[in-house]
């Protein structure tokens, strides 16, 4: 499975690791507040519709940020904004550290948004425009993995500053820790040149028109797209944004046992990624997208529905980790194979961003709903319906592997 790293270019391998890291460290900042969620809903009185509106919030926002980002990187070079993208979500999650109160928090998710829709805009294009074409989807799918390892990081260290500090510092000092993605930047800079596809596209004066995306060659392309990423984020963000609050408040755990339910569903998620990443260059994207997605309705059914012990749940940690993260791994590959080059930024910005504005509200409902059903039934609702929407988008798109992106228009 990763014999295909070995055979990559120094120059390429470079533009991995750069945005590996981005979006890693992307996924740190943003998971930070999923363990922070029942601290405040002590401290501030917050209801749970208070907490999901905090958390739909900066997805929300994270719509334009993705699609801005997109058509900034088509006009002034994915690098560039690839570098902008993670100083803006790095300091305004240590603004958060900062909040006096539930205003000053909405405010500054919000803001950091901006910066985490617009980091995987930037991210993704370069590495499909800088990786050849046989091992696309496995390079740009372990990019995707990188947010498991963020996750990870920030369960790490929500473990250790609860167990070490009064919860009402242990949460302000995750978020300051949020700062550290900005030193990444240096790296970024030093190592990572603009991809030679885009680099030819600017010589010939083909900047893209942002509204290009919605000419009729394309936009059942970018309307089909958006819907994928509806699905596949939808369902995400519903389950793991309120995952931490359900294995404590209706499975009784303690913040460290859920924590080592957490472990397992994380070490699920960076598999599910890897081995998503390897199938969508060999089976197709738009069959291992069906593939992860059924599955993964079955695991958040069976893990939020029916009546199981400790033990069991333990064990279904790792495939829903497994298959509700490996429905990304495909994405960024798709999405550069579906657009030209001078518009591919911009496309892509939009589809995944657009996606995830709508997503955002998935988090918002959940909260709303389990106002009226158990916590678990609402992921369980909200999580299966996203998931049939993407099989239904990805039934309805070309398949795209292989795809000669010079060939594209």
């Amino acid at each position: 499975m990763f014999r295909w790293y070995r055979e990559l270019t120094s120059r390429e391998k470079k533009t991995f690791w750069a945005c590996f890291g981005g979006f890693g460290l992307d996924g740190m900042d943003v998971q930070i507040y999923s363990f922070v969620i029942p601290t405040l809903i002590s401290l501030w009185k917050l209801t749970p519709a208070d907490a999901g509106l905090l958390a739909t919030c900066t997805l929300l926002f994270s719509a334009f940020g993705g699609w801005l980002t997109g058509i900034l990187a088509d006009r002034f070079g994915r690098v560039l904004m690839l570098q902008v993208t993670i100083a803006w979500f790095a300091g305004f999650t240590f603004l958060q550290g900062l909040s006096a109160g539930f205003a000053w928090l909405l405010v500054a998710r919000s803001l950091q948004g901006l910066g985490f829709g617009g980091e995987w805009a930037a991210g993704s294009v370069l590495a499909a425009e800088t990786i050849r074409s046989e091992h696309r989807g496995k390079a740009v799918g372990a990019v995707q993995s990188s947010w498991s390892v963020g996750w990870a990081i920030a369960a790490l260290l929500a473990t250790l500053f609860f167990q070490i500090m009064p919860r009402d510092y242990a949460w302000r000092a995750l978020f300051f820790a949020g700062i550290l993605p900005a030193l990444f930047i240096f790296f970024i800079r030093r190592s990572v040149p603009e991809p030679d596809i885009y680099r030819e596209q600017g010589r010939a004066g083909q900047r893209g028109d942002p509204l290009a995306i919605f000419r009729r060659a394309v936009i059942g392309r970018t309307a089909l797209g958006a819907l994928l990423a509806v699905g596949a984020q939808g369902g995400y963000y519903a389950i793991t944004t309120w995952l931490p609050t359900f294995l404590q408040k209706e499975r009784g755990l303690t913040i460290l046992s859920s924590g080592g339910y957490l472990a397992v569903i994380i070490v699920g998620s960076f598999a599910g990624y890897l081995v998503s990443a390897y199938l969508s260059d060999r089976i197709g994207r738009r069959s291992n997208f069906i593939l992860f997605a059924i599955c993964s309705v079955l695991v958040v059914v069976t893990y939020t529905e029916i009546p199981i012990n400790d033990s069991f749940m333990l064990v279904l940690g790792f495939p829903l980790g497994f298959f509700a993260s490996g429905v990304f791994s495909g994405m960024g590959a798709f999405f550069t194979e579906l657009f030209p080059t001078e518009i591919r930024g911009n496309a892509q910005g939009f589809c995944y961003n657009f996606g995830r504005g709508l997503a955002a509200g998935f988090p918002l409902l959940v909260g709303l709903l389990s106002a009226r059903l158990p916590l678990g039934q609402a992921i369980g609702i909200y999580g299966a319906g996203a998931y049939l929407l993407m099989v239904i988008a990805a039934l309805a798109l070309p398949e795209t592997r292989g795809k000669n992106l010079r060939e594209i228009g």
